[in-house]
This record gives C-alpha cells, sequence and structure tokens, in this order.
C-alpha cells in the first residue's frame, strides 16, 4: 500500500468530501500519531467548516482529563487496548459537537514495546454519534515514522468505512 504524503492527501480529501456531504463535523482524539491524522486533515483548504478538533493525549492523565477514559480501563488493560481506544472515541464524541470520530493509541517505537504488545502494535477506533463504536488492532512493520504514516492511513481509511456503511 502506499503511505506516501500524496497518497495521504487524497485519503484526506475523500474523507472530507464525505463528511461535508453528510453536513457532519469530524473530531480526532490521537495518541501515537501526535496530531499527524488532525494535520493531515487540515493541511486542506476548507476544513474549518467540517472539522471541529483534534486532541493529543499521550499520558494516562490527559486520556483521563480530556476524553474522559476511566482510570481503572488505563490500570487493567494500559493506553494500548480495545477498551481504552473505544472510550477514548466515545470521549471525543461526548465532549465535542462533532459527529464522527476517529481515536488512535499504540506503540510507534522505538522503545515501548512488550512481547504482549510490541513496537507497531496500533488500536485505531471510530464512531459516528448515536452509534456504537467499532475498534481494531493493527500490527504495523518497520521504525517509527512508518508506523505513524501506516495508523495515519488506516484510521483515514477507517474513517470512509464508518461514513459509507
Amino acid at each position: 500500500m502506499d503511505f506516501s504524503d500524496r497518497h495521504l492527501n487524497e485519503l484526506a480529501q475523500e474523507v472530507a468530501a464525505i463528511v461535508m456531504a453528510h453536513k457532519l463535523m469530524l473530531v480526532t482524539a490521537e495518541s501515537c500519531t501526535g496530531g499527524w491524522i488532525a494535520k493531515t486533515l487540515t493541511d486542506l483548504p476548507g476544513s474549518s467548516t467540517w472539522f471541529d478538533t483534534g486532541v493529543v493525549t499521550y499520558s494516562y492523565q490527559a486520556k483521563e482529563s480530556l476524553l474522559g477514559v476511566n482510570p481503572r480501563t488505563l490500570e487493567r488493560t494500559g493506553a494500548v487496548s480495545e477498551e481504552t481506544v473505544l472510550e477514548m472515541v466515545s470521549g471525543a464524541l461526548a465532549r465535542f459537537g462533532a459527529g464522527v470520530a476517529v481515536a488512535v493509541t499504540g506503540i510507534a517505537g522505538p522503545s515501548g514495546g512488550t512481547v504482549e504488545k510490541p513496537v507497531g502494535t496500533v488500536w485505531i477506533s471510530w464512531k459516528r454519534r448515536g452509534g456504537y463504536g467499532r475498534a481494531q488492532l493493527f500490527h504495523f512493520p518497520g521504525d517509527r515514522e512508518a508506523v505513524r504514516r501506516q495508523t495515519v492511513a488506516a484510521a483515514l481509511i477507517g474513517l470512509r468505512k464508518t461514513l459509507t456503511d
């Protein structure tokens, strides 16, 4: 798959067109991508008409205070888990005025991986207001930039699917 800046821009344009067609606002809740999804989307001219906000939450405290992730979830499953990413995406929708959200949490490396959760482990979740969140586990190969770039692409592809299903 192509993970170039050009391809990410094309994916962002597709997502933007669908979000606008549905007359929605979009919010991102990012950890391992550090705002890259929001940047890719807001690089598009006119994004202020459909992009609500982007939140970058690396620490447990930020996930709790900005997105409402339950501290017990973080203690029990860790930041990189299905439970946490589902709470992140739901919290993003609950706290902001958007109609659709994407959340990502993962281990981009080069350190931080474990046997159970090696570098490249990423959870992504998508949700529309009033709907159910869906989460997917990925294991991306490569260095830190490669993992993050693949995460951005997967997040955008999943947004497109969430908006067209």
